[in-house]
């Protein structure tokens, strides 16, 4: 079977091939996985033109104007010569992209669309999606409850086209933790890791304050915070500031890309404050080196965490909630959880598993 992925996106950015792969490598596995059976080629738009071979993808850099278009008749075009069987088009915020593109592809051709953290449309551009959906045959969503609240608000007609798939994976791996632990320099038990942008959304205040009662009794414990955006670090400094368990959480700030194989692996436990995620690349990533969630009982959160069998839910927002989460582990039998995680990880969320099931969407669209 031949894919064409394509985003309508332009990424000016990046001005070479490496650049960009080195951008995308969460998301670049599942289409290798999917090209040892089939014949993968990925289209993009960045300071770059030309073709080249990576991991088994036939890269695609055109170039179709310095922007974003809503008329993209070139780019179409191109996609249609390639006479794809499966067109995989990411992102749900391009309907007129996908209307037009329907037109031109051969009746054989099938349209999916990878869901990318969107939310529905309001308004005519309500109107355009409902538009784009008869023209599209499949939907990846990382959780089946998101991609219902698209079909609750009509964005999509049925369920029916609607397959709960993640979108994107992790290059990490397990590896010895008192190894990981000398490299990261951390200490503590239990340790706790945090990672993700310091903003409203991602909740970290609800954090810090649940787990400093939870520190203060167990005074062994540690919260690590790794962030690379920080926008609530000073509201985070205040209340650290008042406690006298402040010490036992550490603002660790921006960690190199490739050191996070090291953070993951020493810890002990994976803490999320998230409102809501498109998916979870942080708690996927966590999971595949065998950390313990325990994040907000959220729609996609759920889907990775195996509805909470790989760890702990609780509800968004609480500080009690969360506090009794953290208060449960100490009876936890962490072990049998850290290998839960890692074995759903492998079966779920890999590269492989992950187009095992994109494979099985489009087989099913012949």
């Amino acid at each position: 079977m031949r894919y064409v992925s394509i985003s309508y996106n332009y990424s000016p950015d990046f001005t070479t091939p490496e650049s960009w792969f080195k951008r995308t490598e969460g998301f670049w596995g599942i289409l290798e996985s999917l090209s040892r059976e089939n014949e993968v080629i990925n289209i993009k738009q960045i300071d770059y033109e030309g073709n080249c071979h990576f991991h088994g993808i036939d890269y695609r850099f055109v170039d179709f104007g310095k922007r974003k278009t809503y008329f993209p008749l070139g780019l179409n075009r191109y996609i249609k010569n390639l006479k794809p069987d499966i067109v995989i088009v990411q992102g749900l915020h391009h309907p007129l992209q996908v209307i037009q593109l329907r037109f031109l592809l051969d009746k054989s051709a099938h349209i999916i669309v990878h869901h990318h953290a969107e939310v529905p449309f309001t308004g005519f551009k309500k109107y355009i999606q409902q538009m784009a959906d008869k023209c599209t045959d499949a939907y990846l969503f990382a959780s089946m409850q998101m991609g219902l609240d698209w079909v609750n608000k009509g964005n999509i007609a049925t369920a029916k086209k609607i397959h709960e798939v993640m979108e994107v994976s992790s290059i990490f791996h397990p590896i010895k933790k008192a190894a990981a632990k000398l490299k990261a320099g951390v200490s503590g038990s239990p340790i706790f890791l945090w990672v993700g942008r310091l903003n409203e959304n991602k909740d970290p205040l609800n954090v810090v304050n649940a787990f400093l009662k939870y520190a203060a009794i167990n005074t062994g414990a540690r919260l690590y915070m790794v962030y690379h955006t920080d926008e609530l670090l000073g509201a985070i400094k205040q209340v650290l500031g008042k406690s006298p368990a402040k010490n036992n959480v550490i603002l660790t700030g921006k960690v190199p890309r490739g050191d996070m194989l090291y953070w993951f692996n020493s810890a002990d436990f994976f803490i999320s404050g998230s409102h809501y995620e498109g998916s979870g690349t942080a708690l996927c990533e966590a999971m595949s080196c065998g950390c313990v969630p325990i994040v907000t009982d959220i729609a996609s959160f759920r889907m990775i965490t195996d509805n909470g069998n790989c760890g702990l839910l609780y509800e968004a927002g609480s500080q009690e909630a969360l506090l009794s989460a953290l208060n449960s582990t100490k009876n936890m039998d962490i072990a049998a959880k850290q290998n839960a995680a890692m074995t759903y990880f492998k079966s779920n969320l890999s590269f492989d598993a992950i187009a095992a099931k994109i494979q099985a969407v489009a087989e099913a669209l012949k």
